[in-house]
């Protein structure tokens, strides 16, 4: 073997020879001095320290914390001065290892190195009055100031904690933090202006309540991370450098300010999350916070960032700043899902400085909100909730797209939109209840262009509509409204008073003033009014939770409507009237006309009426007030009102009448034989009766020299009492060109049942053309000889005529 390696290996065996009878001196030391050496550490850990520590038994570890020498202590515990009063130690510990210099503690002092804490509670207790054991680390008041310059505080530079329990109970403030400590160890390095600890920390947090009213934050979550910690003395802040820490699986940037040198301590924590999933962040909250967030969910994840600041003394909650960034993203909450989602978003539970940190004092901001809902496209320039003990949402609504897609919304049951473009922009205000919008009131406007759209339950279709809707506070003005249907072009425009509050309250109730004008009308084209709705149940929306269908269907078939009518012309079937005006009110049952007035057959109608809505079969009620019509137009225009003769074919003149009647029509507006009541007073001036079958045949052989085709008359008056198929004639005297009668009886329309009476003398009324006297006229009316006739039913079904005598008509 060389010479320098021997003596290299006899240098190495003495250094461990050396230190082996060092420590070995240490451990003989140590045990022959356990008591002093006990009360040495004791006391050096009671500096500064307002109460007791105790320590059950102490055990040499030397290589355990080799070089310095290891102390292992045995059931430590911390107690405060009032313990005997509240009895929360400050610190239980099965095991407390200690490394100590050893050339400081072969000097006889002790100066500690390390502490590891094992198997141990720490439990910081406030109670209700503000006390706390921590006051255990305060200083105690010097009676004589002594000087000892071997005197000075413990500087611990290394720690660490092992299945350590932390808890902080503070009754006062509400507040409640325990961490179940797996790891947690560091560097300290002592500077002139306080200390830099560099922390390796992973703890299971099972509560981190601010306030317990409220509930924890992140509970039951892993917190994991290094953590870079500083003191400045001067100051009296404790401040965690913002770091990576893992919360769960979600990384999170946190930092932390605590002024310790205020009582109570100040706080501020920032969180800063670059990428978290909507559901794992609602997660970390409070209860209270959670239970409302998670009626929301975004799909896609999210940058959030909050800031939570207070302070450790009573005072509930602390204050909160949030702030997040939604980008493409998808959200499901107010009752819908919308897609394409973004905005800019803070949370704030101080809206109002001075106001306290509760929820109501909070409020929600989402700037340039922005998606689709059911395929239409939106923006709202701020979305403003604020007090969400009972939460109200303000914004600004604009969107344009195609009405087709209106039917993602409200389906095709009620209105069913095939073409046609809207734009809107409203201002609304609404309560929040269950995180779904609650009856918004709304200003702005809907505008609606080039739209057809059919009104199922109805039947009707109309073509380039057009329709304008301006929301004031809580009325709705409705403006250039254009539609069509056939033929029919209609301009409209209307009010509603109390629109929203009666929309959302009581459909039923809405009454729209309507001001409706027309070049053209074809009573033809809504007479799907008149029939069965085709979907009298339930509406069905593609949307269960959508009450908007409901409340629309039910607005449109219940609501009531005013309307004031000019109408150029208006056509039914054969009829066509012009100058139309009229006050129509329209309700579920049906509708009732007034102040009816127009221009027919070169005279005017005027009439008063209603309509009962029953499906198929239709009541009315008319009163009417004809005057100077062409009685062949009128009789055309109507279908002979039902009378199969004489027809307007026979009939000359100008026609005066008044009505009383009632009746029916059909769905297709057609009267329903026999179902008219009434009465109807009637004067026709200058007609004439032409080629009437039924008075020909019987003139031609009582009058075969006169002109039957052509009976004229200068004024035929009478009056009808019509009640159902049959119309009773009251007498009434026909003064004519070829003969004058007398006539009485009754008339049935259809069927059986006419009687009618006919006193004809067979003078020729032309030979009195030249007398002037109306009295002598009237004398000589019925001289001569007077023929009776009865008109009665035929066995064919036609209208029989029979000379009777004098004693079987006075029967």
């Amino acid at each position: 073997m060389p010479l320098w390696l021997k003596r290299s290996i006899q240098v190495l065996a003495s250094l461990i020879i050396l230190v082996s009878l060092i420590f070995i001196g240490l451990a003989i030391y140590v045990n022959t001095h356990k008591k002093e050496l006990q009360a040495s550490i004791t006391k050096e850990l009671n500096k500064n320290l307002n109460g007791s520590l105790t320590v059950g038994n102490i055990e040499p570890t030397f290589f355990k914390g080799f070089p310095s020498v290891s102390v292992s202590l045995k059931k430590v515990e911390i107690k405060d001065s009032l313990w005997n009063v509240h009895h929360h130690s400050l610190l239980t510990a099965s095991d407390f290892d200690i490394a100590v210099n050893t050339m400081a503690l072969l000097k006889g002092t002790i100066e500690i190195r390390k502490v590891t804490i094992n198997d141990a509670s720490i439990y910081l207790f406030t109670d209700s009055n503000g006390y706390s054991n921590t006051s255990v680390f305060k200083k105690k008041p010097k009676k004589k100031p002594v000087k000892d310059e071997n005197s000075a505080p413990a500087q611990i530079r290394h720690f660490e904690l092992n299945d350590v329990r932390f808890i902080l109970d503070n009754r006062k403030g509400n507040k409640l933090f325990l961490f179940a400590i797996q790891d947690f160890h560091g560097k300290v390095d002592y500077q002139s202006s306080g200390w830099n600890a560099a922390i390796k920390l992973k703890t299971l947090v099972r509560s981190l309540a601010f306030n317990t009213k409220r509930g924890s934050f992140i509970k039951d979550k892993l917190l994991e991370g290094n953590m870079d910690i500083a003191y400045n003395e001067q100051a009296g802040v404790i401040e965690v450098k913002p770091n990576v820490l893992n919360i769960g699986v979600d990384p999170f940037v946190i930092g932390a300010k605590f002024k310790i040198s205020k009582d109570p301590v100040d706080f501020s924590i920032s969180v800063e999350a670059p990428s978290i999933l909507w559901k794992s962040a609602s997660a970390l909250l409070a209860p209270n916070i959670t239970s409302k967030l998670n009626m929301f969910n975004l799909d896609k994840p999210i940058y959030a960032k909050a800031i939570i600041e207070g302070n450790m003394g009573a005072g509930g909650d602390p204050s909160i700043f949030v702030k997040a960034t939604v980008k493409d993203n998808i959200l499901t909450g107010f009752g819908g899902v919308i897609n394409n989602c973004n905005f800019a978003g803070v949370y704030t539970n101080n809206f109002i400085n001075g106001k306290g940190f509760t929820d109501a004092n909070s409020a929600i901001k989402l700037y340039q909100f922005s998606g689709s809902y059911k395929e239409l496209p939106f923006t709202v320039d701020t979305v403003f909730i604020h007090n969400l003990d009972k939460p109200v949402a303000t914004g600004t609504f604009t969107s344009k797209f195609e009405v087709v897609k209106l039917s993602n919304i409200i389906g095709s049951d009620i209105l069913n939109f095939t073409k046609g473009t809207a734009d809107l922009k409203l201002h609304y205000s609404a309560d929040i209840v269950n995180f779904r919008f609650n009856k918004p009131i709304l200003t702005g406007f809907i505008s609606v262009k080039n739209a057809d759209v059919s009104y199922v339950p109805r039947g009707l279709n109309f073509k380039n509509t057009s329709i304008a809707l301006d929301f004031k506070g809580p009325d709705l003005l409705i403006k250039d409204i254009r539609l069509q249907s056939g033929k029919s072009v209609v301009f409209m425009d209307g009010s509603v008073k109390n629109f929203l509050n009666l929309y959302y309250n009581a459909p039923e109730k809405i009454l729209l003033n309507w001001r409706v004008r027309s070049s053209d009308v074809y009573l033809g084209e809504f007479l799907a009014f008149l029939g069965d709705r085709k979907n009298n149940t339930t509406v069905k929306s593609k949307d269960k939770n959508n009450s908007f269908a409901t409340q629309l269907n039910t607005m449109l078939e219940k609501g009531n409507a005013e309307i004031n009518l000019r109408v150029d012309r208006v056509h039914y079937s054969k009829f066509t009237g012009t100058n139309a005006t009229a006050d129509v009110f329209l309700s579920q049952s049906g509708l009732s006309l007034k102040n009816v007035s127009l221009k027919h057959g070169g005279g005017s109608i005027k009439l008063n009426g209603s309509l009962k809505q029953n499906g198929r079969l239709n009541n009315f009620a008319l009163q009417s007030n004809v005057s100077n019509v062409n009685i062949r137009d009128f009789f055309y225009s109507f279908d002979n009102f039902g009378l199969e003769s004489p027809s307007y074919k026979n009939l000359k003149g100008n026609f005066f009448a008044k009505t009383d009647i009632t009746g029916s029509v059909n769905s297709q507006g057609k009267l329903i034989p026999g179902s008219m009541n009434g009465n109807v007073n009637f004067d026709i001036k200058k007609g004439a009766l032409v080629s009437f079958d039924a008075v020909k045949n019987i003139g031609k052989f009582a009058f075969p020299f006169r002109d039957l085709d052509n009976i004229t008359f200068d004024n035929l008056n009478g009056k009808f009492d019509i009640k159902g198929r049959l119309v009773t004639i009251r007498p009434m005297m026909i003064n004519s060109s070829v003969l004058n009668m007398n006539l009485a009886g009754v008339y049935a329309t259809t069927g059986k049942g006419t009687n009618i009476l006919l006193d004809v003398p067979l003078r020729n009324p032309k030979k009195d053309e030249d007398i002037t006297d109306k009295q002598e006229i009237k004398e000589r009316r019925m001289k001569g000889i007077v023929i009776h006739i009865l008109a009665t039913d035929g066995e064919d079904g036609k209208i029989k005529f029979k000379l009777v005598g004098k004693k079987d008509k006075d029967r």
